[in-house]
């Protein structure tokens, strides 16, 4: 039996749920693998067993050695959103001390996690996408220039940050400033974006050495705004629709664009791409090298749709960095 180290935490705003993610990931694997469940945070790189001892890792060669007995890893399974685990620091590590995981390499992954990188790569390859403004930490903010080039309302949100956490949905120049400092919170630097009005959509895709797995798309109806931190992880605050119920042939087209961004990018294991849809067209807003991994997550729900239990699509994720 393989034993497999599932990563969590990170050191983002998305610690708590990363940990949720890689709790269930781990409940499901236990049935086929021995599985540890490795806390990182900052330096400070640890398994926890059933007494509540904390146990380091040797970051020489990522193994434990609880009771001076040594435990080395096959792979690991990453379920860190955001840094370290989703922007290619780990997946770095990991090449360098030749342990297979499951995600994204390091550079699809840095590439991927800077949201304006990633959308001027995909736009070299005529992907539809929102009109956007970067800004970093101490350029000059010009407030006209950038109303001018998205409009009003518009989206600001950390370049690099996932689950919603510092966006805001911008309706007038005052509330611009405040917004970009907010985000400034999450990131070094701050995407803003044309609003458009439309219907959420996402499509999750694995691919292995045998075949490619697009799954059945699933829409996203927020009650709050838009589909904020709130709406994400508090019960009652969306409606996740899967299957969407869109026409088969934006379906269709969505599914093939998703697979598309995949191969574009290089992609490896489980990743979710993310779209709004204005009237039948399409537009591409972000992909998610580490996506949310609990039952309320967007991917596992999609699986569902597609008759796909979380052991058979998190197994082939796993056996997938072996091949």
């Amino acid at each position: 039996m393989k034993t497999i180290a599932i990563a969590a935490g990170g050191d983002s705003s998305e610690f708590e749920i990363s940990v949720k993610s890689a709790e269930e990931v781990g409940k499901i694997l236990s049935s086929k693998y021995v599985v540890y469940i490795i806390t990182i945070h900052g330096s400070n790189w640890y398994w926890e067993d059933q007494k509540g001892r904390y146990h380091n890792i040797d970051k020489n060669d990522f193994s434990l050695i609880p009771d001076n007995n040594k435990i080395k890893f096959d792979g690991v399974f990453i379920a860190i959103h955001g840094t370290p685990g989703e922007n290619g620091l780990l997946q770095g590590y990991f090449d360098m001390i030749g342990i297979p995981y499951t995600s994204c390499g390091a550079f699809c992954s840095a590439l991927t996690f800077s949201k304006q990188a990633c959308k001027l790569f995909l736009k070299e390859y005529g992907i539809a996408m929102a009109e956007a403004v970067l800004i970093r930490k101490g350029n000059n903010i010009d407030q006209a220039n950038i109303i001018r080039q998205t409009g009003l309302p518009c989206f600001v949100k950390p370049n690099e940050s996932g689950s919603s956490i510092g966006v805001t949905k911008v309706k007038t120049k005052e509330e611009l400033l405040p917004a970009i400092e907010t985000a400034f919170k999450e990131s070094d630097a701050v995407l803003i974006e044309a609003f458009m009005s439309g219907r959420e959509v996402a499509c999750g895709v694995m691919k292995t050495k045998s075949k490619t797995i697009v799954l059945p798309l699933i829409e996203i109806i927020s009650k709050n705004e838009f589909f904020d931190y709130e709406a994400k992880y508090t019960p009652g605050k969306s409606d996740e629709i899967a299957p969407a119920d869109i026409p088969p042939s934006v379906t269709t087209e969505i599914q093939r664009i998703s697979k598309f961004v995949y191969d574009l990018l290089g992609c490896k294991g489980i990743v979710r791409v993310d779209f709004i849809v204005v009237g039948d067209k399409p537009f591409f807003i972000e992909i998610n090298t580490v996506p949310g991994m609990t039952k309320e997550s967007l991917v596992p729900k999609e699986a569902a749709a597609a008759g796909i239990t979380l052991e058979e699509l998190y197994s082939m994720a796993v056996e997938n960095m072996f091949e």
